[in-house]
């Protein structure tokens, strides 16, 4: 079994990874360089990095304004919310 101080670490790092992607997407895309993939940022908040995703858009204002790109983001984080919300719910029913 895997043990919670395991999975915060493992979060943590994704979280770190998936804010330091946005930041540095952003930054090729200022220089005009080659992109991180949607599909990998979209990935890394899949996963876990959620949290650090929202916080490099609002950081370095990257991908605000793409309209589908939000939705999926927004949609992963309400699919995490659901999962979170029914897990606790099935832990506390025992």
């Amino acid at each position: 079994m895997i043990d919670p101080p395991d999975i915060v670490a493992v979060l943590a790092a994704l979280n770190f990874v998936a804010f330091a992607a946005f930041g540095i997407d952003k930054a090729k895309a200022e220089a005009g360089k080659r992109r991180i993939a949607e599909s990998t940022l979209l990935g890394l908040a899949l996963i876990g990095g959620t949290i650090g995703a929202y916080a490099g858009r609002a950081a370095f204002r990257h991908k605000t304004r793409k309209q589908p790109f939000s939705n999926e983001l927004h949609g992963i984080a309400l699919l995490q919310a659901f999962a979170l919300a029914g897990l606790l719910g099935w832990t506390l029913a025992g």
